[in-house]
């Protein structure tokens, strides 16, 4: 188990390094774009159409990407923070309890990504945006889209990944700290 655990972490760390990238350059794209317009409008007088389409499409990536990111980092709310330090049996059950109350979130968003409520994959979320364009950048919405369950499949991969630890008594803090 120890290993799986270790196996788990490590995907979990480095899927969670690209998505903190990923939320940085939305949020550095979004203040750009906000940016230009503010400048477009107040100094130019011409302000580009789609500026604000593409700040508001860049926060959707960010906030997706940054709560995937807090969420590994623990700095998501929660309504008894002092159970994640439970040890033993209890610390398990408030695992297993942790494990089924974001699952039961997580895993209806993840299913009506990809399909709809018959079962049918082209009826489902991504597959009704793939028809549709933004009105000014003429893009995909599914690209906009696909930040929805990338994020709940990261957030997943996460509690998975401490579960793991947390039932095979594996301290991620600690294998990192071994390594030179």
């Amino acid at each position: 188990m120890r290993a799986v655990a270790a196996i788990l972490d490590r995907l979990s760390a480095s899927l969670n390094a690209a998505a903190l990238w990923g939320a940085v350059a939305a949020v550095v794209v979004m203040v750009l774009a906000a940016s230009w317009q503010v400048v477009a409008r107040y100094i130019l007088a011409a302000p580009p159409i789609w500026t604000e389409e593409l700040a508001r499409y860049a926060m959707v990536w960010a906030g997706m990407l940054g709560a995937s990111c807090a969420f590994r980092a623990h700095a998501d709310p929660n309504l008894f923070p002092a159970m994640r330090d439970k040890a033993g049996p209890v610390g398990a059950l408030m695992a297993l309890a942790r494990l089924a109350g974001v699952a039961v979130f997580a895993a209806p968003v993840l299913y009506y990504s990809l399909f709809s409520a018959s079962g049918d994959p082209t009826r489902g979320y991504l597959a009704r945006l793939v028809g549709r364009h933004s009105e000014t950048l003429g893009i995909s919405m599914a690209w906009f889209g696909l930040a929805i369950p990338i994020a709940f499949a990261l957030i997943f991969l996460h509690l998975l990944a401490d579960f793991a630890a947390r039932l095979s008594a594996f301290d991620p803090d600690e294998q990192q700290d071994s390594t030179p």
